[in-house]
């Protein structure tokens, strides 16, 4: 049975934030092994900074967080709109191809920042590590959703409402 778009939609979305959410803990892992002279803010901070300008750390920091995931649902939403049938190595491969077109294209294109090929090798490292846990986390997590469709979300009765339930006599 296949899904219809507005369904995958919404469920690429939400893995695509479950893919960031471990993206982000693995930047945050990786960020402090990285050579000390390389352990300035990573590309969501940077673009964020740039694009809004902001100066308030706090609100950097919410801004940049809230970018990040935002952009996290919406290539989720796209990836799952695109490939119904997420595997962890298509999404891996996804997390990759996010990469190159963000920091070989877009980014660098607006003038955010530099092409990935002058950022410092373990920088670049780290983030494709990075994306490469977004896009198998994504993956694993859209897979859990749309059987979750098929299981816990089925339709049935609902026996758990007020007037199913046997009276315990403390129900007062």
């Amino acid at each position: 049975m296949t899904t219809r778009l507005t369904t995958r939609l919404l469920l690429g979305a939400i893995a695509g934030v479950a893919g960031t959410v471990a993206m982000t803990a693995a930047m945050n892992r990786l960020h402090p092994r990285l050579p000390r002279s390389d352990q300035y803010p990573l590309p969501p901070r940077e673009i964020t900074k740039r694009i809004v300008g902001i100066e308030d750390d706090d609100d950097i920091k919410d801004a940049a967080t809230a970018a990040h995931h935002g952009y996290g649902a919406v290539t989720g939403a796209l990836l799952a709109a695109a490939q119904p049938a997420m595997t962890a190595r298509l999404g891996s491969g996804a997390g990759v191809a996010v990469w190159a077109a963000s920091y070989f294209g877009w980014i660098p294109a607006m003038g955010l920042l530099s092409p990935a090929h002058r950022h410092p090798p373990a920088r670049n490292a780290l983030m494709i590590t990075a994306h490469l846990v977004w896009g198998a986390v994504t993956a694993a997590s859209y897979r859990e959703l749309v059987t979750a469709r098929r299981t816990v979300f089925r339709d049935g009765p609902v026996a758990d409402a007020p007037d199913q339930l046997p009276s315990t006599g403390d129900d007062q």
